[in-house]
């Protein structure tokens, strides 16, 4: 007979979350409960069992046998229950809960301002929406769509090309002023910097020299967690930025920020998608949705930078 008083999907998914996080405290992060809370849900839970799932000690969880036994068959009970739900709403319409892992400034510049009439569109849908510039594993964070800038590692992940964006090395008037505008990337050596505090797949900017590229970096003075961030510490008079075009388009526009190396610029390009799970199995009505929504409003031009007869860059294209 069901027990209808235990939410004994939700003990599980409390139950998973512990293991693979390594901790009630991280759990309880993820969760949005109190560590406490995790703790006496699992304690009920070894109780209703009658059998302990987990020892506990001040440094680290470990699984009992019983426990091992009870994680590897709640993860596939919570698949199936996922599955039945995905297959179920695939015909049906958008509803429940999306969650959406996004880069801060496309976030900030291209989705926060659609979202209001995609949730008008599909009011049976509640939006979890994180901007952040770190990269997420979407299996682990529990996120539908993830949106993402700079190449793709090699997943399963599922991609849809949302857009592309040139990259240009920009200073504040002020920085120019004081420093100097730099002639050849060797100059950059007498410059200063912004970096980044998460690591980077390259170690310097490239520019281009007769047929090859080559790389060169001005000493970072300040590391940013974002490019928001690394916008407006260059925006200051910092130093000098390597930012995406989409980005800081109106800012070079306005004349905020000023294109240095540009005869040097190898014209590379970073692409944005929107990237999912995959599955055989159709996806939920909310997260076709709003992956359809992305692609068909979604505008990220690629315009060329050209001087303007007053001496300013304009964007073209």
């Amino acid at each position: 007979m069901a027990r209808f008083d235990t939410n004994r999907a939700a003990e599980m998914e409390v139950f998973v979350r512990v293991v693979d996080l390594g901790g009630f405290t991280q759990a309880a992060r993820k969760l949005r409960l109190t560590p406490s809370g995790v703790s006496k849900l699992i304690s009920r839970l070894e109780a209703r069992l009658g059998a302990r799932l987990v020892n506990r000690t001040t440094r680290k969880l470990t699984l009992t046998e019983e426990g091992q036994a009870f994680y590897e068959r709640s993860l596939r009970i919570l698949a199936e229950m996922e599955e039945a739900e995905r297959e179920a709403a695939s015909g049906a319409a958008p509803r429940g809960r999306l969650t959406v892992n996004c880069n801060i400034p496309f976030g900030m510049l291209h989705v926060m301002p659609l979202i209001p009439r995609f949730l008008k569109q599909h009011p049976d849908v509640t939006l979890d929406l994180v901007l952040t510039d770190t990269l997420i594993d979407l299996m682990q964070e529990r996120a539908d769509v993830a949106i993402r800038v700079g190449p793709l590692r090699a997943s399963r992940l599922v991609a849809r090309k949302l857009g592309t964006s040139r990259m240009v090395v920009v200073g504040a008037p002020d920085y120019l002023a004081r420093c100097g505008m730099p002639k050849t990337p060797a100059d950059l050596v007498d410059h200063r910097g912004i970096g980044w505090t998460f690591p980077r797949s390259i170690r310097g900017w490239p520019f281009r020299r007769g047929d090859h590229t080559e790389q060169a970096l001005p000493a970072p003075v300040a590391r940013a967690s974002d490019g928001e961030a690394a916008r407006r510490l260059c925006l200051g008079g910092v130093g000098l930025a390597r930012l995406a075009l989409f980005h800081i388009g109106p800012d070079i526009e306005s004349g905020r920020l000023v294109p240095v190396l540009q005869s040097y610029n190898p014209g590379d390009r970073e692409d944005i998608h929107a990237v999912y799970v995959g599955h055989a199995a159709p996806l939920p009505a909310r997260v076709r949705a709003f992956i359809d929504f992305l692609a068909e409003h979604v505008r990220v031009s690629d315009p060329a930078l050209k001087r303007a007869g007053d001496g300013r860059w304009k964007l073209v294209g």
